[in-house]
């Protein structure tokens, strides 16, 4: 579908005479040429090619901004508790580790179970985690 889009894209776009020959020469490029020349362009300029996308995600401004940077968290293991292996099985069960791992995750805790999660898979495992027994934040 993303392919679609660029294609359409793409034919939308209508390109100054002053840069006809520049684009036709970019379009030639291959994908590594082209990731090779936004190097060189940012250490020529000293610029970055992310820098735009970065303000114009805050430039949403109030709490809708904030909402959408916060998209992954990681399952932060505070503590065993009580229950340490009905805690090993849950953490097995959430990172589909194997028993010595589990449990070497869980007696290292505080460590972190999971990272680059999403918000509602991030709350399943920490219900898990709590209803075995263990301590966990999400961050």
């Amino acid at each position: 579908m993303s392919d679609d889009t660029a294609t359409a894209e793409k034919k939308d776009v209508e390109v100054p005479a002053k840069f006809a020959d520049l684009v036709k020469s970019i379009e030639e490029l291959s994908v590594l040429d082209l990731a090779e020349l936004v190097t060189v362009l940012e250490d020529k300029f000293g610029v970055s090619a992310a820098a735009p996308v970065a303000v114009a995600a805050a430039g949403g401004g109030g709490e809708a901004a904030g909402a959408e940077e916060k998209d992954s968290f990681t399952v932060h293991l505070s503590g065993a508790g009580e229950q340490k292996i009905q805690v090993i099985k849950a953490v097995r069960e959430i990172t589909g580790k194997g028993l010595k791992e589990a449990k070497d995750l869980v007696d290292g805790a505080p460590v972190d179970v999971a990272e680059g999660v999403k918000k509602e898979e991030a709350e399943e495992m920490k219900t898990k985690i709590e209803d075995a027994g263990g301590v966990v934040e999400l961050k």
